[in-house]
This record gives C-alpha cells, structure tokens and sequence, in this order.
C-alpha cells in the first residue's frame, strides 16, 4: 500500500507577480526601510484584490523582508499591519563575505577557462546608470555576475551566490540613490571582465576582491547605525565669590 500524501494546491500566478512586484519597490528603495504598508493600501496600487496581497506578505515576512509593525497610539487607537524590514548593516556586512568568496572562486575558474563574457552586459549596465533606472542597474548587475558564475562551469556556485542576492538587491538599491557610487562599479566590471578574458587569473581575483570589498564598505557604511554621542564634558567655572558650577554643554 502506497503512502498518501496531503494534495497542495498550486499558487496561483497573480501572487507570485505580487511578491516580485512588492520585492521590486523594497529592493529599489519604492518602498523604504520601516515604512508602514497595509494590504488595503497594496492592493489599490497594485490594482489587485487583497488575498493575494494577503498571501505575498506572507512570503515576504517569512523571507525577512517584511516584519510586524511596531505599537503606536494615535487616534484610531493602536496601529496595526507590517513594515518594511530595516536594514541590518552586520547582516549586509555577513553577506558580502560569503559572496565575496564565491565571487572570488568564479573569477578564478572563469579566469582558468578564459571565458568571454558577453559585451552586451557591460553597455546594459552603462545604459541604465546614464537612465538613472536603478531598477534596470540592479538587474544589470546581477546579470553580470551570474555569468561570471556560469562561466565557472560549477553550477553550486550560482546556486549558493543568488541564495541572499535579494538582501542585496536591498543594500544596492539603497546605496545607489547616490549617482556617484553608479559608474565606479561597472569600470570596475569592466576591467574584471578583460582579466577573465585574458587569462589573468591572479588580476581577475584580486579585481573581483576588491569589487566585493568596495561594495561591502559602500553599502555596510550607508546602513551602519551612528554610535550614541556621549554626554558633552561639563565645564567648571568659577563664580564671583570662588565658588565652582558646572556648565553643561548642549549637543
């Protein structure tokens, strides 16, 4: 007798265009870190019904994108729904080590094998900086580095790359609402690009070292939480009849 197992049913397509939808506006910064989000609100704006808005927060929580809100007080009484899940500079820092490794390792194997990468991905990504479509850059980007990871010919490589490619998509959308940090990056894949094609095994991994180590410092920087200012020193002053106060001095 055969074991029975319990049917699932298949989710439909609209909530998986939801979740890329919502993933796309918290990645491109659309929807920001801590920002209140509702299904009413979602469902409107997406031109959708709120079940599968219902289910795509859902996914979105489970992948630590969204989070419970916070208690508030207002007139309506407490506040209530989700918000968009803060960035965690450790978190994003913790990331880009192990990418940074598996970048490294790609560069290398791709570097051994000499394998042209495709010129078209270089002018995408140059296209959507001179757009100023960080959506597209950021596409571009994963574009680029998926076929270096391809180029390696090891297929766990991608796998263990694209698993936290979307917490980094929200690092990147971020960080990149600054123009200036938009050109360095595909100068810097350029000249990645030409070490592979070359051969230059050593160039192409001390390259794609330093790429990752920009990125991480970039993006850990733009999310790192400023330390609390201490308390200014207090001054002594004497008074006329020599006798010493405390000046406190304000921040």
């Amino acid at each position: 007798m055969s074991a029975q197992l319990i049917k699932l049913e298949a989710a439909p397509d609209l909530v998986e265009q939801v979740y890329r939808a919502l993933l796309d506006a918290i990645s491109a910064g659309t929807l920001k870190p801590g920002q209140r989000i509702t299904q009413e609100e979602l469902a409107e704006q997406l031109a959708v019904s709120r079940q599968p808005v219902m289910q795509a927060l859902r996914l979105l929580k489970k992948d630590g994108f969204v989070q419970d809100a916070p208690v508030c007080s207002g007139p309506a009484g407490r506040c209530r729904g989700l918000q968009v899940t803060p960035i965690d500079a450790k978190w994003i820092e913790q990331v880009y080590e192990v990418r940074g490794a598996l970048d490294a390792l790609a560069v290398r194997l791709a570097a051994q094998r000499r394998t042209p990468l495709d010129p078209a991905l270089l002018a995408t990504g140059r296209a959507a900086v001179k757009r100023g479509d960080i959506k597209a850059m950021i596409d571009a980007d994963l574009a680029f580095h998926t076929a270096l990871y391809r180029a390696a010919e090891n297929p766990l490589i991608e796998q263990s790359a694209l698993l936290h490619w979307h917490h980094i998509r929200r690092a990147m959308g971020e960080a990149l609402q600054s123009a200036m940090l938009r050109e360095p990056v595909w100068d810097e894949h350029e000249a990645i690009a030409r070490a592979v094609e070359r051969g230059d095994v050593k160039l192409a991994e001390r390259l794609m070292q330093q790429h990752s180590g920009h990125a991480s410092n970039h993006f850990g920087a733009q999310f790192q939480v400023p330390e609390p200012t201490p308390p200014a020193a207090r001054k002594r002053r004497p008074t006329p009849d020599n006798s010493v106060v405390l000046d406190s001095q304000a921040g």
